[in-house]
């Protein structure tokens, strides 16, 4: 049997996961966002049985954490925004995940746009994988543009892992988008994971390790909210903040709400509820909230506090 350690690497496409951990959190029944802890020990576990090592000899020694992000004036005009996105920073740094951040640009007609995070992970990956030699690089994607890195880093002698979702969500403004794995990526590594179909089975056999891969009680009030959403299509929505308003939450969906306020119903997404998590809420809910514009013009509520 082999006495050496398998050296994993892990990298972050930083928005993919946090759509990933938004539909568990929202979208599916388990209600619990991602555990980092929780998501490397799946890791080491995976590889150790991929490679048919004992757990022991399979480590993660470096993970990295690739991600657009608001500078501090436009995160301020957010909410508690850059409160979360700190939160998140020390969850990532208190599991040894290494993060880099790229501005957000915003486009002349108004657009937040996350612009070359893309290059710039597939470059550190295979900097990475060639001065340290990973055994095994695991690539949190489903994008088939990691595809020339995925060949690139084989020719090193090193496998790749991606890990792969399939599934539906709720975007900020109440769209319903489908995200599905590249099939050329999945054609490249060494071992795709379906993860979408491996959690749901095995969380139908109570599997501890499975289990493990969420947020625990214990840790929920600490680690559920993570940075804002961005994507190469997703319009920003903050307008001028013009007056407070209560209400009664008169439904939830997944992420966001409505909340009865004639002479309209205002739109609310779970990014801006405060001292509490959406999961608590309860349509009948009393709240308090800043009434806010969104680019369309329409009146949406902002800093939602139940009372």
């Amino acid at each position: 049997m082999q006495d050496k350690l398998v050296r994993i690497g892990v990298f972050y496409d930083g928005n993919y996961f946090l759509q990933v951990s938004n539909y568990y959190a929202y979208g599916h029944s388990r209600k619990r966002r991602i555990s980092i802890s929780g998501l490397h020990e799946f890791i080491r576990d995976q590889v150790a049985e991929e490679e048919g090592l004992d757990p022991r000899l399979c480590k993660i020694v470096d993970a990295h954490y690739f991600r657009g992000r608001l500078n501090a004036y436009d995160a301020s005009q957010r909410g508690d925004t850059l409160y979360w996105d700190r939160v998140f920073d020390d969850i990532l740094m208190s599991e040894g995940v290494t993060t880099h951040y790229l501005p957000v640009r915003t486009t002349p007609d108004g657009y937040k746009q996350e612009r070359g995070i893309d290059v710039w992970l597939a470059l550190e990956a295979f900097e990475q994988a060639f001065y340290k030699r990973f055994d095994v690089l695991v690539l949190i994607s489903s994008d088939g543009d990691y595809v020339p890195l995925v060949r690139k880093v084989n020719t090193l002698g090193t496998r790749v892992m991606a890990l792969t979702w399939e599934f539906e969500y709720t975007t900020d403004n109440g769209q319903r988008m489908t995200t599905r794995p590249s099939q050329d990526l999945l054609a490249e590594v060494t071992y795709p994971l379906a993860m979408h179909g491996i959690i749901d089975q095995r969380l139908a056999r109570h599997d501890a390790a499975i289990q493990r891969l969420f947020v625990q009680p214990d840790q929920k009030r600490t680690t559920t909210s993570q940075p804002v959403e961005y994507d190469d299509d997703q319009e920003d929505n903050v307008g001028n903040s013009s007056s407070h308003g209560e209400g009664e939450i008169m439904s939830l969906k997944n992420g966001y709400g409505f909340i009865k306020f004639p002479p309209n119903n205002l739109f609310f997404h779970f990014t801006n509820v405060i001292d509490t998590d959406f999961n608590e809420l309860r349509v009948g809910d009393r709240v308090e909230f800043d009434i806010d514009r969104d680019d369309e013009g329409n009146d949406i509520a902002k800093a939602v506090k139940v009372l």
